[in-house]
Protein backbone atom coordinates (compact mmCIF):
# COMPACT_ATOMS: atom_id res chain seq x y z
CA UNK A 1 0.00 0.00 0.00
CA UNK A 2 1.13 3.40 -0.80
CA UNK A 3 -0.27 6.79 -0.36
CA UNK A 4 -0.22 9.66 -2.69
CA UNK A 5 0.09 13.74 -2.32
CA UNK A 6 -3.53 13.80 -2.24
CA UNK A 7 -4.60 10.92 0.15
CA UNK A 8 -1.98 13.15 2.72
CA UNK A 9 -4.13 16.59 2.11
CA UNK A 10 -7.42 13.88 2.73
CA UNK A 11 -5.88 12.87 5.54
CA UNK A 12 -4.39 16.52 6.90
CA UNK A 13 -8.26 17.93 6.16
CA UNK A 14 -9.82 15.47 7.98
CA UNK A 15 -8.06 15.60 11.01
CA UNK A 16 -8.17 19.44 10.36
CA UNK A 17 -4.62 20.11 10.08
CA UNK A 18 -2.87 22.31 7.85
CA UNK A 19 0.29 21.42 6.30
CA UNK A 20 2.72 23.20 3.63
CA UNK A 21 4.05 21.27 1.10
CA UNK A 22 7.23 20.46 3.10
CA UNK A 23 5.86 18.97 5.84
CA UNK A 24 2.99 17.26 3.69
CA UNK A 25 6.08 15.40 1.74
CA UNK A 26 7.68 14.68 5.01
CA UNK A 27 4.35 13.21 6.67
CA UNK A 28 4.03 11.23 2.71
CA UNK A 29 7.50 9.93 3.14
CA UNK A 30 7.27 9.03 6.75
CA UNK A 31 3.76 6.83 6.32
CA UNK A 32 4.84 5.22 3.22
CA UNK A 33 7.83 3.82 4.93
CA UNK A 34 5.57 2.24 7.44
CA UNK A 35 3.46 0.68 5.26
CA UNK A 36 6.62 -1.00 4.10
CA UNK A 37 7.61 -2.10 7.32
CA UNK A 38 4.14 -3.54 7.43
CA UNK A 39 4.35 -5.01 4.54
CA UNK A 40 7.47 -7.00 5.64
CA UNK A 41 5.77 -8.10 8.48
CA UNK A 42 2.47 -9.36 6.75
CA UNK A 43 5.23 -10.91 4.41
CA UNK A 44 6.42 -13.49 7.24
CA UNK A 45 5.08 -17.04 6.93
CA UNK A 46 3.18 -17.77 10.35
CA UNK A 47 1.44 -20.76 9.76
CA UNK A 48 1.78 -22.89 12.82
CA UNK A 49 2.71 -20.70 15.38
CA UNK A 50 0.42 -20.45 17.96
CA UNK A 51 0.01 -16.91 19.16
CA UNK A 52 1.35 -15.65 22.80
CA UNK A 53 -0.95 -15.34 25.43
CA UNK A 54 1.73 -12.91 27.03
CA UNK A 55 5.35 -12.31 26.12
CA UNK A 56 6.68 -13.86 29.36
CA UNK A 57 5.38 -17.12 28.03
CA UNK A 58 8.13 -17.26 25.68
CA UNK A 59 10.88 -17.33 28.75
CA UNK A 60 8.29 -19.82 31.05
CA UNK A 61 10.71 -19.63 34.16
CA UNK A 62 10.95 -16.86 35.28
CA UNK A 63 9.16 -15.23 38.03
CA UNK A 64 7.62 -11.81 38.13
CA UNK A 65 7.97 -9.58 40.79
CA UNK A 66 4.88 -8.12 41.01
CA UNK A 67 3.49 -6.22 44.59
CA UNK A 68 0.87 -7.18 46.35
CA UNK A 69 -2.44 -5.72 45.75
CA UNK A 70 -3.02 -3.35 48.77
CA UNK A 71 -5.11 -0.42 49.41
CA UNK A 72 -2.73 2.84 49.79
CA UNK A 73 -5.44 5.33 49.52
CA UNK A 74 -8.37 6.10 52.01
CA UNK A 75 -11.96 5.86 50.82
CA UNK A 76 -12.56 9.38 49.69
CA UNK A 77 -16.15 9.06 48.21
CA UNK A 78 -18.34 10.55 50.07
CA UNK A 79 -16.35 13.35 50.14
CA UNK A 80 -15.25 13.33 46.34
CA UNK A 81 -19.02 13.34 45.54
CA UNK A 82 -19.95 15.86 47.63
CA UNK A 83 -19.85 18.67 45.19
CA UNK A 84 -22.07 16.51 42.41
CA UNK A 85 -25.12 17.58 41.68
CA UNK A 86 -26.50 14.05 42.07
CA UNK A 87 -25.25 10.80 43.38
CA UNK A 88 -27.10 7.78 44.17
CA UNK A 89 -25.81 4.56 45.37
CA UNK A 90 -22.38 6.01 45.41
CA UNK A 91 -22.70 6.68 41.71
CA UNK A 92 -22.39 9.83 39.90
CA UNK A 93 -25.75 10.52 37.93
CA UNK A 94 -25.40 11.97 34.64
CA UNK A 95 -27.99 12.85 31.70
CA UNK A 96 -29.26 10.96 29.43
CA UNK A 97 -26.64 11.55 26.25
CA UNK A 98 -27.74 8.89 23.61
CA UNK A 99 -31.63 7.75 23.02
Amino acid sequence: MSLTSSDISRIATLARLELDSNASERMLSQLNDFFDVVQQMRAVDTTGIEPLEHPFATIGDIALRLRDDQVSEPDNRAANQRSAPAVESGLFLVPKVIE
